[in-house]
């Protein structure tokens, strides 16, 4: 699998990198993009072995909020089909392994994940990438955790977890250092296992009763913002581990863009100050990427088609932002100029900075600058 596929003869300063679930897990963590959640009771097959939409690098089958607790047992059958239908489409040669999306199972808590792990088999788990645990907290993690590694001894395989930090006790001020410093005590135990942590937006705000309206910012939301500022400040520190935003809710498909002639200058000229590009729901989940990156979110989950190209376009580093880390990894400390003449580079406190910028460069690819991401993402598919 390789990003921005639907937009094959875009010239990149460096090409991203090629991935699938057996990628070196220090680069696979910065991969995943836009994550795309879809019920666990739909056969999505037909479409990856058409590769309906080359776009999409990763899909997460649902089996919780996106499934009525009824259709649980045909989630589990739908899936366990699909894997097998991925897996031997591979090995018959009826589907290019570069088209399969990683592919991740929402359980709904530790017993239906239990009940899911024992009708695997191994050829289903060489096309299951992980699994995402809902409502992660201090409590049920452990459990989570210490069954997913009883799958990966059983089939000799690497099946990852993905952690979704949403539970109230984090929301709540005076339970959230608590919860979150248990949380972090359990990734260190399972680090092999950690692919990213996610973070539940929604169900943050749910705690607080509000929503952000189309044209606000997650990071509008005070409570919500203090609870991902926490999340970020415990897992995100020394690039620990990845940490993916919240969903994006509001879509409509861009039938068009709103300009005739793409813009030459910079896009967060147009977003953050409020100049029409695509459409509100679009140039609101733009504008919400650009916070994720400065606060340092890598993708993001997404639950409509037509947020995949946006995410993973504006998850592509500008040349600019390239030379630099480059520069800073490449010097043995101090001082230097910016490679643009613009900025001062201080080698050791941008390491960290210049190392989560590489790694986003060879999942995402180096384009030549800012105007260029519009030029990424303005294709029709």
């Amino acid at each position: 699998m390789r990003h921005h596929q639907y937009n094959p003869d875009f010239k990149f300063v460096r090409d991203p990198e090629s991935f699938d679930k057996y990628t070196d897990r220090e680069l696979l963590q910065y991969c995943l993009g836009a994550a795309m959640y879809m019920p666990g009771f739909k056969d999505f097959a037909p479409k990856i072995l058409s590769n309906a939409m080359p776009g999409l690098t990763t899909i997460v089958l649902c089996c919780e909020d996106a499934c009525p607790e009824e259709k649980v047992p045909e989630a589990e059958e739908n899936i366990h089909k699909l894997l097998d239908t991925v897996t031997n489409a591979v090995n018959d040669g009826t589907l290019d392994k570069d088209k399969v999306p990683l592919i991740f199972v929402r359980i709904r808590n530790l017993e239906q994940f239990k009940h899911f792990g024992e009708g695997l088999t191994k050829n289903q788990v060489r096309s299951l990438c992980g699994i995402n645990f809902p409502k992660f907290n201090a409590e049920n993690g452990y459990e989570y955790y210490a069954y997913l590694q009883d799958l990966n001894d059983r089939f000799g395989e690497i099946i990852y977890g993905m952690p979704i930090i949403e539970d109230p006790e984090v929301a709540y001020k005076e339970t959230r250092m608590y919860e979150l410093t248990g949380i972090k005590k359990i990734l260190d135990k399972y680090r092999h296992l950690v692919l990213q942590v996610r973070v539940g937006g929604t169900d943050f705000s749910s705690v607080f009763g509000v929503r952000r309206g189309v044209d606000y910012s997650i990071y509008d939301i005070m409570a919500v913002r203090e609870c991902l500022c926490d999340i970020i400040n415990v897992c995100g520190r020394n690039n620990d581990y990845v940490i993916s935003g919240p969903v994006w809710e509001y879509f409509r498909a861009p039938k068009s863009m709103m300009f005739d002639e793409l813009p030459k200058h910079g896009i967060e000229d147009y977003l953050m100050r409020r100049k029409a590009l695509v459409n509100n729901e679009i140039d609101g989940l733009l504008r919400e990427v650009i916070l994720d990156k400065a606060n340092g979110f890598v993708g993001r989950t997404v639950i409509h088609p037509t947020h995949v190209k946006f995410v993973n376009a504006m998850m592509a580093v500008t040349k600019e932002e390239y030379d630099d880390a480059c520069q800073i990894l490449g010097t043995g400390g101090g001082v230097v100029k910016g490679t643009g003449g613009n900025k001062m580079n201080e080698v050791k406190p941008h390491t960290n900075w210049a190392n989560k910028v590489l790694n986003r460069a060879r999942a995402f690819g180096v384009i030549e600058n800012e105007g260029a991401y519009v030029k990424l993402f303005a294709v029709e598919e």
